[in-house]
């Protein structure tokens, strides 16, 4: 799918453009400027490039942690409880290169095992942030191994692509694991809103530190990922973003059967463009069926010119080029794994390795660094 993405300049209009199904709103009295069918991939506004939401409702994997059908290397298919991408006999996307930007890979549910060409690996989910800086080049493979092998293998994530200022597009790749164990939530009085901050700050509470590269890195930049999870009966006010107008801000609402906006009923699967100088109302009301869920993000625009194809992302076609041409001749320091889709053995529990130090998640035993 992103080895299919034409290569051309992109503002953020373009990225914002309106869909047919695109509704105005009143700017003098609502927060929400655009509203539109959510699509796949989410339209994002700058400083954001992509965003996806992975539901995977996978079964039993067999004893090689395969999954009981093989791939035809682009599955897709939206209306499949479960798809395979690009992988063969276990789902993901096996080795492929990036350079330019930030991948955010956000989790709720399941595991994903992280493999890359400077030679770090991991297993991390079920609440896990991984947030990696491509930089100049890095190749890295994302596979979903059906680990659990008596019972459904469920996986949901949120990918998101942040951009890089031009001053950053080279710098060395690195990436950083924010375990579930110490991301930041902020829960309501009531205990009926609960938000995940993944980046940036609410109420006082500060996420984790992105990498040093990141745009997210500089506070100015107003930049904020954020997950929001209504129980029927709640009621909370977003607040305006510290950028005021000069941030952009979109809210996708992706599960849920009941949703008002500003007291507005919103149609499941929404994707809206909100003024985040103003504050905006979400809410669940009583009696609904189950939670609501909704991602935002947030951030003020870089301001460069965007050029991209497939996986990388610079200021022009000619660097666009010189990317593919980079690529060739080094392969961005090669693939030192044993396949195209390394997964661990079914037994390694979360971690993450960078260089020769493995680090654990909080609490976890030290036998679990035994493969």
């Amino acid at each position: 799918l992103l080895l299919l993405i034409t290569c051309r300049r992109i503002t953020q209009n373009d990225r914002l453009r309106p869909s047919p199904y695109h509704q105005s709103m009143s700017k003098s009295k609502s927060a929400i400027r655009k509203i539109a069918s959510l699509s796949f991939p989410f339209a994002t506004p700058e400083p954001f490039l992509f965003c996806v939401y992975h539901k995977d409702d996978y079964p039993a994997g067999n004893e090689k942690m395969e999954a009981p059908r093989v791939g035809n290397g682009m599955d897709f298919d939206p209306k499949a409880k479960w798809r395979m991408y690009h992988g063969d006999k276990i789902p993901g996307f096996p080795q492929h290169p990036h350079r330019g930007f930030e991948t955010i890979t956000a989790t709720m549910t399941g595991l994903i095992d992280h493999t890359d060409s400077l030679k770090n690996g991991g297993r991390y989910g079920d609440g896990d942030l991984q947030w990696m800086t491509a930089g100049k080049g890095i190749v890295h493979g994302e596979m979903f191994p059906l680990i659990n092998k008596d019972k459904p293998n469920p996986l949901r994530f949120f990918q998101i692509w942040l951009n890089l200022p031009k001053k950053n597009k080279m710098v060395d790749p690195d990436y950083i694991m924010h375990w579930a164990e110490e991301v930041k939530k902020v829960t309501t009085e009531d205990g009926k809103t609960s938000v995940t901050v993944w980046a940036g700050e609410l109420d006082g509470v500060k996420a984790l530190p992105p990498p040093v590269n990141s745009w997210a890195a500089d506070e100015k930049n107003d930049v904020a990922v954020w997950h929001i999870v209504l129980k029927p009966g709640a009621k909370w006010t977003i607040p305006a973003a510290k950028g005021g107008k000069s941030s952009n801000r979109s809210l996708y609402y992706i599960e849920g059967k009941s949703l008002h906006v500003e007291g507005k009923k919103i149609d499941p699967k929404t994707y809206m463009d909100v003024n985040a100088a103003m504050p905006i109302e979400v809410e669940n009301p009583k009696g609904g069926s189950g939670i609501a869920e909704l991602l935002m993000l947030q951030g003020k625009p870089i301001g460069e010119p965007v050029a991209q194809h497939g996986p990388f992302v610079m200021n022009t076609q000619g660097e666009i080029m010189q990317a593919f041409r980079d690529y060739q001749r080094t392969k961005f320091g090669g693939w030192p794994w044993d396949e195209d889709a390394y997964v661990f053995p079914r037994t390694k529990g979360r971690f993450s390795k960078k260089g020769k130090k493995e680090e654990l998640p909080p609490g976890a035993k030290e036998e679990s660094k035994k493969a």
